[in-house]
């Protein structure tokens, strides 16, 4: 099975893959090899995650801002 690029995941579906690697690695039955695998793909996933957690609290708070006057901006959801 090929594995998505976190990017291109869902936040729940990162999640769920991050949980399950978590208690993988718990187990303690990995070879050394596969465990660096496993906790590089964790890593990946987390700062995917994190990346669409800002973006979605960015549109929120342009969402909720209060000031009416102030000069609409577009939203841009590329990052360095």
């Amino acid at each position: 099975m090929a594995t998505k690029k976190p990017e291109n995941m869902a936040f729940e579906a990162m999640v769920e893959e991050l949980d399950d690697l978590v208690e993988q690695l718990e187990n303690g039955d990995l070879s050394l090899d596969d465990a660096l695998k496993k906790f590089e793909r964790g890593i990946a996933l987390a700062r995917a995650g994190q990346v669409k957690l800002s973006d979605a609290e960015q549109k929120v708070s342009i969402l909720l801002s209060k000031d009416d006057t102030a000069e609409l901006q577009t939203f841009s959801d590329k990052h360095d």
